[in-house]
Parts: structure tokens; sequence; C-alpha cells
């Protein structure tokens, strides 16, 4: 993961707008908009707010599924340059910022991968999960900056995210990603028709509609935000081998829960004998996809991790291998 600090905000044209003009683009947004018959919302008992908001919620899946051909389309070109050594990295301001970061920092443990193969990028840098940096969302230049310190390249893919689809940071990555680097670009947002979609190679927008506060996008838009990043990762990291079924063979046992959950993983993927499983372990060094492959395909340590390593790190191609 990597949240590296912005440089000082630019005073440039494009990194601002008249105050009367961005009131005017808000107005349009189906994120921003005022519903007249929650007014009077906060006159109302606590458990029917909170059923209003377990409605509001309830929808936003039913949203999601309208994008699954965009989202799987996306997903699909993603894993296919990180096949080739390209990284996955959002790119987002505020709340779709943390959330891109937060997906970012799970990768590792749950995956195994590099700390640079999924990053996380939000305006403003690491001061900015915590607390508002001010103006660091309004400047595209500082995605660039941000972008270039990763030495950006044609294999990576940059998601810009962004509940209002017109944010500069989010847009700013995207168009600076897609026309400088040749990167591929997905653009997630909230509203229809939105600038960052129309920047992107692959354009997500999940429509939720108005939030229960008015303007509030960490609630529902949020929440489709994170069913989607959740997407994005999972599948690509499905489609480069991480898993086998649906068990995560490229756990990184970190910990003793993770430990744990490695030797359950082997026992379920071979149903081998607590001692068997402890032996394939220790001979892998803990890497369970070796150890599943010793114990199912019947070889050694060396030739499992050989195995591995010819088959691109997939686990079936690599039994199917060894049983030719």
């Amino acid at each position: 993961m990597s949240t590296e600090p912005s440089a000082a905000p630019s005073d440039s044209a494009s990194d601002s707008q008249p105050t009367g003009a961005l009131q005017e683009q808000l107005a349009h947004l189906t994120t921003e908009a005022f519903r007249s018959e929650l007014a009077e919302i906060d006159r109302l008992p606590t458990l029917d707010i909170a059923k209003l908001m377990n409605t509001e919620d309830g929808s936003v899946p039913a949203a999601v599924a309208t994008q699954l051909p965009a989202i799987a389309a996306a997903i699909d070109a993603t894993a296919e340059r990180m096949a080739q050594g390209g990284r996955l990295i959002y790119a987002g301001a505020g709340t779709a910022g943390r959330l891109g970061v937060l997906d970012a920092s799970e990768c590792p443990p749950t995956f195994n991968t590099s700390s640079d193969q999924v990053v996380g990028l939000i305006a403003g840098g690491p001061e900015a999960l915590r607390t508002s940096v001010e103006g660091a969302e309004d400047s595209p230049e500082l995605a660039a900056a941000d972008l270039e310190q990763l030495a950006l390249g044609s294999r990576d893919t940059v998601v810009g995210i962004s509940a209002s689809g017109r944010t500069p940071y989010a847009v700013g990555a995207v168009r600076y990603a897609r026309s400088q680097h040749g990167a591929l670009t997905i653009g997630l947002s909230c509203n229809a028709g939105s600038p960052l979609a129309a920047a992107a190679d692959h354009g997500i927008e999940i429509v939720v509609g108005p939030e229960l506060l008015a303007g509030s996008t960490r609630l529902k838009a949020g929440t489709a935000q994170k069913l989607v990043l959740n997407m994005i990762s999972t599948l690509t990291m499905i489609r480069l081998g991480k898993t086998y079924g649906n068990l995560m063979v490229d756990v990184r046992a970190s910990n003793d829960k993770l430990r744990a959950r490695s030797r359950r993983i082997v026992a379920l993927a071979t149903g081998a004998e607590d001692e068997e499983i402890e032996r394939a372990l220790s001979a892998t060094d803990g890497e369970v996809k070796n150890a599943i492959l010793m114990l199912l395909g019947d070889v050694d340590a060396t030739t499992a991790t050989h195995l591995l390593a010819t088959s691109g790190g997939h686990l079936r191609k690599a039994l199917e291998a060894g049983r030719a």
C-alpha cells in the first residue's frame, strides 16, 4: 500500500472553480439531491430512522447489479495486465480515497501480494486518512504527481474513485494515466454521465440515488464503492491464480490466526491428516499453495515450487502439469 503525500496544492485556475459554478454542478448530481420527504427525519424515533437507513442500504446491491457486465470487463482487462507484471492502483479523495487505501491494504495478508502490487493513493497523502487536507481533492496536478512518484507504466491499472464522478483528483489521475503512460483506466462513480467515466477506458457508474442525509456520500455511495472495490481486487486475484476454488491459498500467515487458517485451508483442500499438513507446511516454509500441491500431487517441496513457477502460480494448472 502506498499513501505518499502529495505536493503542495497548485494555485492554477484548473485546480478550482468559482463557488457559484460548483454549486450549479452539485445541484444536478443525484448523489447531492435533497429529499423533501425526509425533511423531518430528525423528529422521528431512533428505531424508525434506523429502519429507513437500513432500507436505503438494501437498495445498493441492486444498483451494483446493473453494472456487473462493465465491472467484469474491467476486471478481465486488469487481470490481463497484472499477469504481465502490472499493478492495481486506486486513486481518490476523502471517503473514496480511504476506501481505496483500505482495499489495497487488505491484499497482502489475503492474497500474499507485495506491498507495491496493489496501491492506494489518497489526495493529501497519509494525513488525509484521518483528517481533511484543504484543497487536495481539487487538483488534478496532485494526482499526476502522486502517480509520477510510482513510476507509472503501461501495464498498470489506475482506478479513479469518486462518488460525484467529478472530483478533480480522481479525474486527473485517470486522464494522466491514460494519456501520458497508456495505463488501463477505470472510473468508478455514483452518478450517470460522469466526467470520470468518460475519461476512463472502463466507466462504472453505480447510481444509488440521493442519500439519507443530502450529499453525505459516505453512506450509500460509499457502500457501493466498497462493494465494487471488493469485486475488483478479489476477482482479479482469482483470475491471477491466488485462490483454489474458494480457498485463499495465497494467504500470508503473519499471525496466529492466519497460521491456524492456513492449516485449515490445507485440510479443506486435501483432506490430509494433521501430521501430514504440518510436515507439508514445514517443508514449504508455510506456503499454503505449495503444501497443497505437495499433498495432492504427491511431490516434494522443490518440485512443487518448480511446478507453480512454470504454471504462473496457478495451483490447478500446476496439479495438471504434475499429473501429465
